[in-house]
């Protein structure tokens, strides 16, 4: 973060409702924020707050839901 750059990768149930804030945070700071999500996901929202990149899943939510 000290480039004012910062890559975010939060993977399906991992913590990014404590996480989202932080870089929220950093984003209204100036920083350059970039978060690579899952086409497929249940809480990973996009905003205008950072860049958002949605890479594919081969499942469904369904799946996920099920697995789960």
């Amino acid at each position: 973060s000290h480039a004012g750059k910062l890559l975010v990768v939060p993977m399906v149930g991992s913590h990014w409702l404590s996480r989202k804030e932080v870089v929220q945070k950093l984003s209204e700071r100036g920083h350059e924020v970039v978060v690579v999500v899952p086409e497929v996901s249940w809480n990973i929202e996009t905003t205008q707050d950072y860049k958002v990149v949605k890479h594919p899943v081969t499942q469904t939510l369904e799946e996920l839901d099920n697995k789960f």
